[in-house]
């Protein structure tokens, strides 16, 4: 064995329930008849979205998510697809976050945020079962009934129960992250999973806004033992609604000194020929880290960019 790579050896354990769990979310979308693609990971342009940064690679970037690429396949007429994929985001680092890290990401053409909500408790449930889980998660010193359906909540209530100030004051003083991160994501998913339902419409430039309230979007996170573990939307098919909301993005970024990004061209000509759809990213790694047990991702790989 190499000197400094017994780290390696102790991860056996996790490492072979994560290869277990890969298996089971291919066996559950085949079984499904979705189809498994892969897109390119070095892409000409993200999507604009100032809380994500992209990693440079030459004039292009690594993605951020395979989300432009998948959605043009949408587009082209495959309407039930997924991918296992490996994704960059710049100044990523912590025990829940790596700068390279791995995706899951699903989109069904005819669907939106509510049936995503569904197929992905369908999902972690044939996932506790080809692992023999049974109903009941222990992560750490919690125990999680994951018996569906599971709680939906939407983000006024958490803040209205959790945060120290209203939603409207959050966003008024430019502190909904902080707010969301610190006060409301700790108490979100400690005995069963729940959805956070319903984000402000400036929160979700990919989103549908939604019918009944448009200070609203058709958007929602998965809670687990307090970490946020996917993302779904009810996806925004307007070409020239899209555009606004990038170019409101990228105007953010460039006021805050980020490193600007060209306009997706190529995913803004598809939308209108974009089905109606449902699509959701959901973290693998941070799923491994719920089934074994493990306090921090670097437990969950084999490698963390330190020991490279």
């Amino acid at each position: 064995m190499a000197e400094g790579d017994w780290h390696l050896t102790r991860k056996g354990a996790n490492l072979k329930t994560r290869a277990a769990l890969l298996e089971a979310i291919r066996r559950f979308f085949n079984l499904r008849g979705y189809l498994e693609v892969e897109t390119p990971i070095r892409i000409p342009s993200p999507a604009p979205e100032y809380h994500i940064d992209a990693v440079p690679s030459g004039d292009w970037f690594l993605q951020t998510s395979p989300e432009l690429c998948m959605k043009r396949l949408l587009a082209a007429g495959y309407d039930r697809i997924f991918q296992i994929a490996r994704c960059f985001r710049e100044g990523e680092r912590g025990g829940l976050h790596l700068p390279e890290f791995t995706i899951l990401e699903w989109y069904e053409a005819g669907g939106d945020y509510t049936s995503m909500m569904k197929t992905c408790e369908d999902l972690i449930l044939f996932i506790a079962d080809a692992l023999s889980l049974g109903r009941t998660i222990s992560y750490r010193d919690l125990a999680i009934d994951i018996t569906p359906p599971w709680p939906r909540i939407t983000v006024r209530e958490a803040f209205a129960s959790h945060a120290p100030v209203s939603l409207a004051e959050a966003l008024a003083a430019s502190s909904f992250d902080e707010i969301l991160t610190v006060h409301v994501e700790p108490h979100l998913g400690l005995d069963r999973p729940v959805f956070l339902t319903d984000y402000p419409a400036e929160m979700a430039s990919l989103a549908k806004l939604h019918p009944r309230d448009p200070t609203v979007a058709q958007r929602c996170e998965l809670y687990l033992a307090g970490m946020e573990m996917a993302n779904a939307f009810t996806e925004l098919t307007d070409e020239e609604e899209q555009r606004r909301r990038f170019a409101r993005e990228e105007a953010r970024r460039r006021r805050a000194g980020k490193k600007p990004y060209p306009s997706p061209e190529a995913f803004l000509a598809c939308l209108p020929s974009m089905p109606e759809a449902g699509g959701i990213a959901l973290g693998v790694d941070r799923l491994v880290m719920i089934v074994t047990g493990a306090a921090r991702i670097d437990d969950v790989v084999a490698f963390t960019p330190e020991r490279l």
